[in-house]
C-alpha cells in the first residue's frame, strides 16, 4: 500500500499531537516494511525525533512545490494537496490530527481521520469563539467525509457519536502509545548524569503537560503548600495560566521547591520519569493522556483524574482522585510516599498494563483499520 499523512505536526510540534503523529508513521514503517509512507508537510523542519526517518527507506517527505502552493500553505494542505495524493497514487490517507484535505472525497483515495478529542465542545469557555468555530466545521466536516474514523479513546468515540451524530460502526478506537525511549531502560550512570545537568532533588514529584488551565497546575501547588516536605519538577510550558501559576509561587515562598523544566530531548524525559516518586496528572478532561502511559512504562506511580478516559490510559492499579480535591490529592500522594509495597504494586502492575500500548500492538491496531478499507 502507498499511504499518505498528514504529517504537518510531526514536523512543527513537539507536544500532544506532534507525538502522536511521529509515533504512529514510526510504528507503521518499523513493522510494515512492505508499503510506502508519503509524509506531507507544508515545510521540512530539521526535527531530531524524526531522526528514524534517517533509517527507513519506505518513508518519503512531500512537501508544496508550485510558486502559489508555497506561497499559500494553508491552502495547499487543506485542498490543492488532493493532486499531489493523486499523482503519488495514494491509496490511503490519515489525516492524523482532526482534519482532511476537501475535495478528498471525490477521488477513490480511502480516507481515515483520528480524532483525539473534542474538548472545544465540552468546554468551550477555555477556547476563543473564533476557534471554537473553526474547530466545529472542520472536525465535523472530516468526520463526515472520511471512510473510516479512529478515536483515541473510548470516551472520544462517544464524544463523536453524541456530538457529531456519526455512526458507531464507522469509528475504530485504536489506543495511543508513547515513544519507544520510555519502554526501554536507561544505565543508572546517564540518569543520575540528567539529574545533575538540571540539579534535580533526590526526591521529587513530577507533572508533565503543557501548563493550562485545564491541566489544572494550580491544584497541585496549591496541594504543595501543604506539604511543606515535597517538591515537584514540571515538564512544560505555558504563556497566561503559567503566569498564574508563579504568581502562586512567589506569593506562598515555593519558588526552591518547583522546578520548571522545557524543551528537554526524550531521553532527559525519560530518565526524569523514571527517578520521580509520583507522576501527578489532574487534568481536568483529555482525549487520551500519554504521560500517564509514559509513566506506566517508567514504572512510576500515577495519581490521575476519575472518569472519563483516565481509566482507559491507566488501568486499575493507579490512583484516581477528584482533580480539584485538596484532601484526595494530598491524601493519595502520602498513601503512595509511605508504603513501598503500594509503590511497589503500582509500579509492576502499572507495567504490565501497559504492555496493552507497545508498538507492535499499536500498529496492528492501526493497520487492521487501514487493511479493512482496502477489503471494501
Amino acid at each position: 500500500m502507498r499511504i499518505g499523512f498528514d504529517a504537518k505536526r510531526a514536523f512543527l510540534n513537539n507536544t500532544g499531537l506532534g507525538n502522536y503523529s511521529r509515533d504512529t508513521i514510526r510504528v507503521l514503517a518499523n513493522f510494515y516494511t512492505e508499503n510506502k509512507y508519503f509524509l506531507y508537510t507544508p515545510k521540512e523542519k530539521e526535527n531530531n525525533r524524526l531522526s528514524f526517518l534517517k533509517d527507513n527507506k519506505n518513508t518519503f517527505v512531500r512537501t508544496p512545490q508550485s510558486l502559489i502552493n508555497k506561497a499559500l500553505k494553508p491552502y495547499w494542505r487543506s485542498k490543492s494537496i488532493v493532486r499531489d495524493l493523486f499523482t503519488n497514487k495514494i491509496d490511503i490517507y490519515h489525516g492524523l490530527s482532526h482534519e482532511l484535505p476537501l475535495g478528498i472525497e471525490k477521488t477513490n483515495i480511502k480516507t481515515v481521520v483520528t480524532i483525539h478529542d473534542l474538548i472545544f465542545i465540552r468546554y468551550p469557555h477555555l477556547f476563543r469563539a473564533i476557534d471554537r468555530r473553526i474547530y466545529y466545521h472542520k472536525f465535523k466536516s472530516a468526520c463526515h467525509r472520511a471512510d473510516k474514523i479512529i478515536a483515541i479513546s473510548q470516551q472520544t468515540k462517544q464524544d463523536i457519536i453524541d456530538f457529531f451524530f456519526i455512526p458507531e460502526g464507522k469509528i475504530e478506537v485504536v489506543y495511543q502509545g508513547c515513544n519507544n525511549i520510555f519502554q526501554n531502560e536507561i544505565a543508572a550512570e546517564k540518569k543520575q548524569e540528567i539529574l545533575n545537568k538540571y540539579n534535580l532533588p533526590s526526591k521529587y514529584l513530577l507533572n508533565v503537560g503543557s501548563i493550562e488551565e485545564r491541566k489544572n497546575l494550580l491544584t497541585i501547588l496549591k496541594a504543595l503548600k501543604e506539604l511543606p516536605e515535597q517538591k515537584l519538577v514540571v515538564i512544560g510550558n505555558g504563556k497566561a495560566y503559567k503566569i498564574k501559576c508563579l504568581r502562586f509561587i512567589a506569593e506562598h515562598n515555593l519558588s526552591d521547591r518547583v522546578i520548571f523544566l522545557s524543551d528537554l530531548n526524550l531521553e532527559e524525559m525519560a530518565a526524569i520519569y523514571r527517578e520521580a516518586q509520583i507522576l501527578i496528572y489532574p487534568s481536568i478532561f483529555e482525549g487520551f493522556g500519554i504521560p500517564i502511559l509514559e509513566a506506566l512504562f517508567s514504572k512510576t506511580p500515577i495519581i490521575t483524574s476519575k472518569g472519563g478516559c483516565f481509566s482507559e490510559a491507566g488501568g486499575p492499579n493507579s490512583k484516581y482522585i477528584n482533580p480539584l480535591s485538596l484532601d484526595e490529592m494530598k491524601k493519595a500522594i502520602l498513601e503512595i510516599q509511605n508504603s513501598p509495597k503500594l509503590q511497589e504494586e503500582m509500579a509492576t502492575k502499572g507495567f504490565e498494563y501497559a504492555q496493552k500500548f507497545t508498538d507492535d500492538k499499536i500498529a496492528h491496531n492501526l493497520m487492521e483499520v487501514y487493511n479493512c478499507l482496502q477489503d471494501d
